[in-house]
């Protein structure tokens, strides 16, 4: 009985949340027209108010932890689930991502993500965005701000292994800026699929910059190193059995 309350609880929460994104859009249109600044404003706002209602519709409270950058760096994220996204974005000044091509054309969300500096990716076509974004930050096309990117790609479910890919050393090291890696939970409590939110404590953790400079091999081997190690600690303290994930 517990449980299909709090699904359904969970259902009026995720439906509440989307919903909203109209009316957010829509009040602030006029300013993020004209203005990045407009459009970073709402999706920081929409970003506080799926916070708060997630504390008191269906008990998930969020943190985030560390130190969030405020200079033009490299944001390398675990990556379990949208709530990650939210709190990252929320967390830093001018956050920017490498988004599926198909979220140019969604309502709200995919315009107010290209006029934020996110840079649309055809699925399957990766290498070729990293590529024109090399080529966008040594001409100074690049819109300025925190390029957050998933090193595994796509969301991946807590315990479970997936493998690091190229694109961030590519980044790393082409852009020549500090890499900030960072940590979370928030798939224990908010899946990557499905409706059921669970109560908790859901974190995302940024931890130590790794400074521009090192070789590829030795940069990857110590970012995987520290976003999987911190990411399994948050887990556990969030009370998921590791141990038990083959």
């Amino acid at each position: 009985m517990r449980d299909a309350v709090q699904w359904l609880r969970s259902a009026v929460f995720v439906a509440q949340i989307y919903f909203m994104m109209l009316p957010f859009g829509i009040l602030f249109l006029p300013w993020a027209l004209f203005s990045r600044r407009g459009a970073n404003v709402a999706c920081k706002t929409w970003c506080v108010w799926v916070r708060w209602t997630a504390r008191w519709m269906v008990g998930l409270r969020t943190e985030v932890r560390g130190t969030p950058p405020a200079d033009e760096v490299l944001i390398v994220a675990k990556h379990q689930s949208f709530l990650d996204i939210i709190l990252i974005f929320n967390a830093v000044p001018a956050g920017k991502f490498i988004m599926k091509r198909e979220l140019m054309y969604a309502p709200i969300l995919g315009q107010y993500g290209l006029r934020l500096g996110c840079v649309p990716v055809d699925r399957g076509k990766r290498s070729q965005a990293i590529k024109k974004m090399v080529e966008d930050v040594a001409n100074g096309h690049q819109t300025p701000g925190q390029l957050i990117i998933y090193p595994q790609g796509t969301r991946i479910a807590p315990g479970v292994r997936a493998p690091y890919k190229i694109g961030s050393s590519i980044l790393y090291e082409e852009t020549g800026q500090d890499c900030v890696p960072v940590a979370t939970n928030v798939g224990v409590f908010w899946p990557r699929k499905g409706i059921m939110r669970k109560p908790g404590l859901a974190v995302v953790e940024f931890l130590p910059r790794i400074p521009a400079g090192k070789e590829k091999e030795v940069f990857m081997a110590e970012l995987e190193e520290v976003i999987e190690t911190n990411s399994n600690r948050l887990m556990r303290e969030a009370g998921f059995d590791l141990d038990g994930v083959s």
